[in-house]
């Protein structure tokens, strides 16, 4: 049978079909995904996500490609996606490690390392970098806006969000109002 009436049957849920589609076009993919990865592992296992997703996207394949080409490019981007999200967890490891050493440093010099300084370092640096420079450094909505290309309205959200965010890692709100109560009862 050949390959557009398989995928036609695929799409109309024949599961027979499928099996003949994943089939032949299985070690095909594995033998590239090895050659990008250079991870027989990696490789197995990206070909079975991009299995996976040829079963919930295959109604959107629109023929104008062999099938084989359809499968390298999602088997693709399942790669790259992997990469990303392997790069994001290293750069929050090398984060958090050199968050910790910052830290044992100035302990280790006697110098002050506060509450709000662990509170800042638990915020992505999205948030934490405009609080630092605002609050920190002095400078305005749009100077900071300038400096990391985003509007002021994105800088205040985002030093809005991040103090709160700040407050009730340190428990502030709670401290202010237990505080408040007290002064109303004791007035």
């Amino acid at each position: 049978m050949d390959e557009k009436k398989l995928i036609k049957l695929a799409i109309k849920g024949d599961t027979s079909a499928f099996a003949l589609l994943f089939h032949e076009n299985y070690p095909f993919l594995v033998k590239y995904l090895i050659k990008i990865t250079m991870n027989i592992d990696l490789a197995e296992e990206i070909a079975q996500e991009t299995m996976t997703k040829c079963i919930e996207k295959l109604h959107l394949y629109n023929g104008k490609s062999k099938f084989s080409s359809w499968l390298i490019s999602i088997a693709t981007n399942q790669y790259v996606d992997q990469l990303r999200k392997t790069k994001r967890e290293q750069n929050w490891q090398t984060q958090e490690q050199s968050f910790r050493k910052i830290k044992w440093h100035l302990e280790s010099r006697n110098e002050e390392w506060n509450d709000a300084l662990t509170a800042l370092g638990k915020l992505s640096e999205e948030v934490r970098i405009p609080i630092i420079l605002k609050h920190y450094y002095g400078y305005s909505y749009d100077e900071i806006g300038i400096m990391m290309r985003l509007s002021p309205g994105t800088i205040k959200s985002r030093i809005h969000n991040g103090i709160l965010t700040v407050r009730k890692e340190l428990k502030l709100d709670e401290e202010i109002q237990g505080y408040s109560i007290e002064n109303r009862s004791t007035n």
